[in-house]
């Protein structure tokens, strides 16, 4: 490792090359403790840490001085193990029950193993015995815990960022009644740990109101884990979601660390749920119930503390009836149910998203601003989106391509979906015919409940019973 420093305006810069990979950070200053009883060789390493112009270090020669001072909230500090007024593990102990966030390096003068390792598990950042070395090795040593912590301030940067990213209006577009009500569900998620069960049609959106809910609930600062179940080979799905250990299985050649294991303190969101093999669904519900999970191959209990978010297109209720899905598991899952609208039922929000998706493209392709027009917009508004959100992007994209003169028109607005719509195309059909395939359309909507169904379409229920029991609708 190297290491120089490049003046920049007023303050510094330093370049570090580590591991042959090359870092920059912007110098600011650097608030150094240094607690040594030995005057002489307190001013040493007072001397030697000047040396960098972004360090500014105070000494102190008792424990007592230090933690009159904490209140000024060092960036580091380093410790003699024997002071005179107490010794360096206790004084440790009391500097973490102040603030657990200072890094501690403890400089002893005996070179003790026991002590070492006992410092180590308390949390200590680095233990060295005094020598000639000892002032590079603390150089050395502060250089690392400094990277470490503009890695974590890097880290906890970009998970802020991404809890802006993910507010609800800025990860669900749209102004519909039916996404308000949404809206209204993922926030009283986020103020608990309750399971959440999203459902909706492919392409509505699931995984952006998981990693929505995650972002803006006590979790965020933990990791948000997704796992697509329907992409995971049925024979690997077990060692995938709690891990295995070395030699479990031919192949396992080292440990590894299943998705659960990676979402602890955090979120584990596990989309296609319906998908999960019943064999592994009996383990799933242990671990849930037990709160805690054992790798594949091993025997040691890992405890949990993980917030789970599940996901389907399939009606699960109809799953357990069928046998495909395990009632327990059924009922230790759904949580707070949380069902998304099709795109066809979110009304205007078509012409929003439409106008979000051109927009974005646009941006990203240096295309000047694009516009939609009239006919363009009845076009959309018209269509039915089996393929929901994710299909109407792709229309967008394509057609901000095809047109002229940066404005879409209905004739660059081209329908390729690959099945076929849940609409009512226009065959050659009596009009009791397209009553009942009307009825039917909204009956499946409405999971077969008559009442809603005659509410939606302004009719009498007993005329939906009627045709029911004649047999005109099956």
């Amino acid at each position: 490792m190297w290491l120089f420093l490049v003046t920049q305006g007023a303050g510094y810069a330093y370049i570090c090359h580590i591991n042959s990979k090359l870092k920059i950070y912007q110098m600011s200053v650097y608030n150094i403790f240094i607690v040594e009883d030995d005057e002489w060789y307190g001013k040493i390493l007072e001397y030697h840490f000047t040396l960098n112009p972004d360090y500014k270090v105070t000494r102190f020669t008792t424990a007592k001085d230090l933690l009159n001072n904490l209140h000024l909230q060092p960036d580091l500090i380093t410790i003699d193990f024997s002071l005179p007024d107490m010794a360096g593990d206790k004084l440790y102990q009391k500097i973490r029950e102040i603030n657990s966030q200072i890094p501690v390096i403890v400089v002893s003068g005996q070179e003790n193993i026991t002590v070492a390792v006992n410092l180590l598990k308390m949390g200590v950042s680095d233990y060295m015995v005094k020598d000639d070395a000892t002032k590079d090795l603390l150089w050395n040593s502060i250089i690392r815990i400094r990277e470490n912590q503009n890695l974590k301030q890097e880290v906890a940067h970009l998970k802020e960022e991404l809890r802006q990213k993910f507010t609800f209006e800025k990860s669900m577009i749209g102004q519909s009644d039916a996404l308000k009500s949404v809206f209204g569900k993922m926030e009283k998620a986020t103020k608990t740990n309750i399971n959440v069960s999203v459902t909706g049609e492919t392409g509505t959106g699931k995984e952006l109101v998981a990693k929505a809910i995650h972002y803006n609930s006590d979790r965020r600062k933990g990791t948000f884990v997704p796992v697509n179940m329907a992409a995971i080979p049925k024979e690997l799905v077990e060692s995938e979601l709690f891990g295995y250990e070395k030699g479990a299985f031919t192949g396992a050649n080292a440990r590894k660390t299943g998705k659960f294991e990676e979402a602890n303190g955090g979120t584990i969101f596990l989309d296609e749920i319906a998908e999960l093999d019943l064999s592994v669904q009996s383990k799933l519900l242990r671990v849930l119930q037990e709160r805690e999970v054992i790798r594949v191959g091993g025997n040691d209990k890992i405890k949990l503390d993980i917030r789970l978010i599940i996901a389907t297109h399939k009606n699960l209720a109809e799953e357990v009836k069928s046998g495909n899905f395990r009632e327990d598991l059924y009922y230790r899952i759904m949580g707070l149910p949380i069902e998304l609208p099709p795109l066809r039922d979110r009304g205007n929000d078509v012409l929003i998203l439409a106008k979000f998706f051109a927009d974005e493209f646009s941006r990203q392709n240096k295309l000047g601003t694009i516009t939609i027009t009239k006919d363009a917009k009845d076009k959309l508004m018209r269509y039915q989106f089996p393929g929901n959100i994710r299909e109407l992007k792709a229309i967008i994209d394509l057609a901000s391509v095809m047109c002229d003169n940066n404005e879409i028109t209905a004739g660059d607005i081209t329908f390729n979906s690959i099945r076929r719509e849940e609409g009512f195309a226009m065959e050659k059909k009596t009009l009791r015919q397209y009553t009942c395939d009307i009825i039917k359309y909204y009956l499946k909507k409405n999971n077969n409940d008559v009442v809603a169904t005659a509410d939606e379409l302004d009719m009498g229920k007993s005329t939906i019973y009627k045709m029911i029991q004649s047999g005109e609708i099956a």
